[in-house]
């Protein structure tokens, strides 16, 4: 058996005891640490998480971006593999990664970025703007932290450069069709505290040209047409997801009680 890569695993999770068996399962046995930080969790997901040989961390949620940082610093090894409590590293990703550490030029990189793929319905989602998906996710603690917008879409800043794995980071992120429509309000407020905390404000245009755009970027350009049914319904969602957001930025700017008179 080969010795463990020179990596810590890091997850930040809530409520994930469902999900954590799977992403455990695929990096233990050849990492050097599994570090899993748990955020007001009322479930088995500690137990879950030390049955895997993990470490558990109990912290407050301080934001993705902020919280995400909290977490890298509570890991051992230098080379951090970020993961979501509903990601598993394939054995394509695993293959890629041992290659990447026995690079003779690893000093170099501050980071490695991969495609992932996520389950959607009944297959895999290759195509539209689901798909490479490209993710920065490796990273050299002292050459990278999480950057971007504190609200949402936090993002990791390298000083350096980054390579380019092939392998796919596997993505369950919705079990259910239901699942991924329940999602569409939580990441409309976190738009709409993002724009207010810019001073950002409606557009009648911009509400009425981009969910064009995101569906016929989706379908057509980025070939999501391929992916059969899953693929339109995404391409249609993905546009539904932004008249949503800016109609809700149009509601924030605008809700008055009614008028008495």
């Amino acid at each position: 058996m080969s010795a463990p890569l020179p990596l810590s695993v890091v997850i930040v999770a809530k409520n994930e005891a469902h999900n954590l068996p799977r992403c455990l399962a695929s990096v233990r046995g050849w990492v050097a640490e599994i570090v899993v930080v748990l955020n007001d969790t009322k479930d088995d997901s500690e137990a879950v998480a030390k049955n895997f040989g993990a470490l558990v961390h109990h912290l407050p949620w301080l934001g993705y971006r902020d919280t995400k940082n909290a977490a890298l610093d509570l890991a051992a090894q230098t080379w951090v593999l970020s993961l979501d409590a509903d990601e598993e590293v394939s054995p394509a990703l695993h293959a890629d990664l041992a290659a990447f550490f026995a690079r003779p030029d690893l000093a170099t990189f501050a980071g490695a970025k991969f495609p992932r793929k996520v389950w959607f319905i009944d297959r895999w989602i290759t195509h539209g703007d689901w798909y490479p998906d490209l993710s920065l996710r490796l990273l050299h603690r002292d050459r990278a932290r999480w950057g971007g917008d504190a609200f949402v879409h936090e993002k990791v800043e390298c000083d350096g450069p980054v390579a380019r794995l092939r392998g796919d980071l596997l993505h369950h992120s919705f079990p259910t069709l239901a699942s991924h429509v329940a999602k569409i309000n939580p990441f409309a407020d976190l738009f709409v505290r993002q724009q207010q905390a810019r001073d950002g404000r409606f557009s009648l245009t911009a509400a009425i040209v981009r969910p064009f755009w995101r569906f016929f970027r989706a379908y057509v350009i980025k070939l999501g047409f391929l992916d059969g049914f899953p693929g339109f319904y995404i391409a249609w969602a993905t546009a539904f997801g932004a008249f949503v957001r800016y109609s809700r930025l149009y509601e924030s700017e605008r809700r008055a009680p009614p008028s008495l008179s």
